[in-house]
């Protein structure tokens, strides 16, 4: 479109986008783009919905409880992040939207939250809004992916369940200062970080008896849960994710 006033500003919407396509706006949507970024008609911005990738949409039509946007042309298309997910015991709430912001900035395509003998404040964890953390981070990160935040789940069910053929990074804090040693296996895999206060003597047992699991040294010292997610996201994706 030609004379449009362009926008920095990202949305994402949980509606079909395409050429021509009008996408209505919610009452707390219209709120953000109208009152808080003081959009108008004629205002270009970019949607994503996690779907059809990255489109240009005008505004249509602005008003206080609501609004239309109008699709014009697609900028980016869908890009999948690597077939990784991430499993991760929640800690305490700003640090766990943390992880969950980093996990979609870094390229997890799956975030899982763990119930583990050592969690705390899993009576505190809501999907709804580590979903909603999910949808920000993409929006500010440039991404057209946004990855499902699962329900809390136990540690023991997720293993006994455990899909062939996907691969596990189990970061053990007991092998501080040992080689990494990630082994460079094709397909699937995840990461699962511990609580604080690491996994029980029961939970590494388990895990290092596992085939598919395979246990990896973060470096010389202890880290934080929270930085350990990012430590190891960056230590998969340099080895065997979509940076190279």
């Amino acid at each position: 479109m030609v004379g449009l006033m362009a926008s920095k500003v990202r949305l994402y919407v949980d509606h079909p986008l395409g050429e021509g396509q009008s996408v209505p706006l919610s009452r707390d949507q219209a709120h953000y783009l109208f009152g808080v970024m003081r959009m108008a008609d004629g205002t270009v911005l970019s949607l994503i919905n996690g779907r059809d990738g990255e489109w240009d949409a005008e505004v249509i039509e602005a008003g206080k409880k609501g609004g239309i946007l109008m699709c014009r042309v697609q900028t980016r298309p869908l890009l999948m992040p690597p077939d990784l997910w991430l499993l991760f015991a929640p800690i305490r709430k700003e640090r766990t939207a943390f992880i969950v912001e980093k996990a979609v900035e870094m390229g997890a395509a799956r975030i899982i939250p763990l119930q583990t003998e050592y969690t705390n404040n899993a009576d505190r964890i809501r999907q709804d809004k580590l979903q909603a953390h999910a949808v920000e981070a993409a929006e500010q990160c440039g991404g057209t992916f946004v990855p499902p935040v699962d329900a809390l789940q136990k540690l023991d069910r997720v293993l006994a369940d455990w899909p062939a053929g996907r691969q596990l990074m189990f970061c053990d804090e007991a092998m501080i200062g040992d080689p990494v040693g990630l082994p460079d296996i094709a397909g699937p895999w995840a990461i699962v970080i511990g609580p604080e206060g690491g996994f029980s003597t029961k939970e590494r047992d388990r895990l290092r008896a596992l085939a598919f699991a395979h246990p990896v040294s973060l470096g010389p010292r202890i880290l934080r849960a929270d930085t350990a997610a990012v430590a190891a996201l960056t230590v998969w994706q340099q080895a065997l994710g979509d940076w190279g």
